[in-house]
């Protein structure tokens, strides 16, 4: 018996979840899918050896009372089912420089950045305040950031069409600087060269602003989200995804096939996994080739290359007061997140801390890498590589750890690996079509999938909607969501959330 819906929601991630809640939330019979066998996709945790390690969750930003992601949780209803974690005010982050051997620290709080900043730079006093000024500026004047204004997909701004690199050589000469303005590229794996200013921006203001991390890491984004859909009466299928598209009529969908034999129908679908797996479901008979050779240049982002390690047992932590160090080799990020490059790679070392682990301090270290960097063997799958390739991976965990204990050489001795994951591991373990990091570049000019699709009755959201990340995955869901339910509908829940 077909089974019938308002709203299926296919994808379990972070934006898949916001939409699922949201529309349920708007009194809408929603499904939502998985293909995975549990919910979550990149948020939810792992464990070896006991040891709980995040996946594509570390930390965020907007977490402050009146914080951009402060406020989606609470307009989706959630907000009191998870605990943040703040890092120090002070030393939010550090970034050393191996060129040069300098470190810079980088506190949270834009005043507290400005004044630091101009600590170590007395004579760019200028070009930092225009930096953050302009950063400011763009977020007020994109509505999607402010959840009680109406809600559209980011506006046209003159820095929509300006690269983050021309944004900086305008601002200053000086290289040790815009490398560290620079730096937080990191965060969506995009070359400054690439990304629009307005992007970076709207990317980053909001770790400007503040830095956390959730007790419980990204299982608490999880198991937020699983007994909010309960109490919403939200069916969720695991193991479970549509293999095609059927009674195509005036470009809408009449039924949804399933890979279990199930027929479904429902008014809407939104789609929040990758575009190149949303090409992939959709009719090239119902759909231009111009659609599909749009989707066909989208690039994907950084990936990485991941140790998980902790501190040895019995062993005490050797840099208590350091939660985020980036170890860079230049200060370079266009060469750094360049395909190409086979150097030493940046490294970003995330320290959870204790009250987020249950008392066992986990450790990730982050290296940029790229699909290209593992051709050889991107034919094949987990547990069915051949010997060369985990030789790889011991040789880039080692020299990764090496070049730690070099730098910071109070590890030596204390850093314990647990295991490693390449750009393959989290292809396959995300059902992902590239490993990346944040879905596909956020390249300047380029025009991304967001919003209705060719076939009316579908619709576009997440990560590589609007912008990469929790922060972006979640808007993105909020525009579209607003977009299938109304403007006075998304105002109540507006008002409901934010004023409860």
């Amino acid at each position: 018996m077909t089974k019938r819906y308002d709203d299926i929601v296919v994808g379990s991630g972070i934006s898949g979840l916001t939409m699922a809640l949201f529309l349920a939330r708007s009194n809408r019979r929603v499904l939502l899918l998985e293909k995975a066998a549990q919910i979550g996709g990149s948020v939810a945790r792992f464990r070896r050896n006991g040891i709980p390690f995040d996946v594509g969750f570390h930390f965020t930003g907007g977490m402050q009372d009146g914080g951009i992601l402060h406020n989606i949780l609470l307009l989706l209803g959630i907000r009191d089912r998870v605990q943040p974690v703040f890092f120090s005010n002070e030393n939010a982050a550090s970034f050393l420089f191996e060129d040069s051997g300098r470190t810079f620290e980088h506190p949270a709080g834009i005043d507290r950045i400005k004044r630091r900043f101009k600590d170590y730079f007395p004579g760019e006093a200028s070009a930092i305040d225009r930096y953050f000024d302009r950063v400011v500026s763009v977020c007020e004047r994109t509505p999607s950031m402010n959840f009680q204004a109406t809600i559209t997909a980011p506006p046209t701004l003159d820095e929509d069409f300006v690269t983050l690199d021309d944004v900086l050589t305008d601002l200053t000469q000086n290289e040790a600087l815009r490398g560290l303005l620079s730096g937080y590229t990191m965060l969506y794996g995009v070359r400054p060269k690439e990304v629009s200013f307005a992007n970076h921006s709207r990317m980053c203001q909001s770790f400007y602003e503040s830095i956390a991390t959730l007790v419980e890491g990204g299982d608490a984004f999880v198991n937020a989200f699983r007994g909010a859909l309960k109490e919403q009466g939200v069916e969720v299928r695991c193991k479970t995804f549509i293999t095609e598209l059927a009674d195509i009529k005036d470009q809408r969908a009449g039924r949804f096939l399933l890979n279990t034999g199930e027929e479904i129908v429902a008014e809407n679908c939104v789609l929040t996994i990758h575009p190149k797996d949303i090409a992939a479901l959709l009719p090239r008979e119902h759909v231009s080739r111009a659609f599909f050779s749009r989707v066909a240049s989208f690039e994907q982002s950084a990936g990485f290359f991941t140790v998980f390690a902790t501190i040895a047992e019995g062993a005490a932590d050797p840099y208590p007061d350091q939660a985020i160090v980036s170890l860079f080799p230049s200060g370079d990020c266009n060469l750094l997140l360049d395909p190409a490059y086979r150097g030493d790679p940046a490294l970003v070392i995330i320290k959870t801390p204790e009250e987020a682990t249950g008392g066992k301090k986990s450790i990730h270290v982050l290296a940029p890498s790229f699909l290209e960097h593992d051709a050889r063997w991107q034919d094949t799958r987990i547990g069915k590589r051949p010997p060369e390739y985990y030789e790889e991976k011991e040789r880039r965990t080692r020299a990764i750890v090496e070049r730690i204990q070099r730098w910071l050489p109070a590890y030596q001795g204390r850093l314990s690996v647990v295991d490693s994951a390449s750009v393959l591991t989290y292809r396959d373990y995300l059902n992902s079509p590239d490993g990346s990091a944040y879905g596909i570049k956020q390249k300047i000019g380029q025009y991304n999938l967001v919003g209705k699709l060719p076939i009316r009755n579908l619709y576009a959201a997440g990560q590589s909607a609007v912008l990469p990340g929790v922060i972006g995955a979640m808007m993105s869901s909020l525009i579209v969501g607003r977009t299938m339910v109304g403007k006075d509908q998304y105002s109540a829940l507006v008002n409901q959330g934010l004023c409860s």
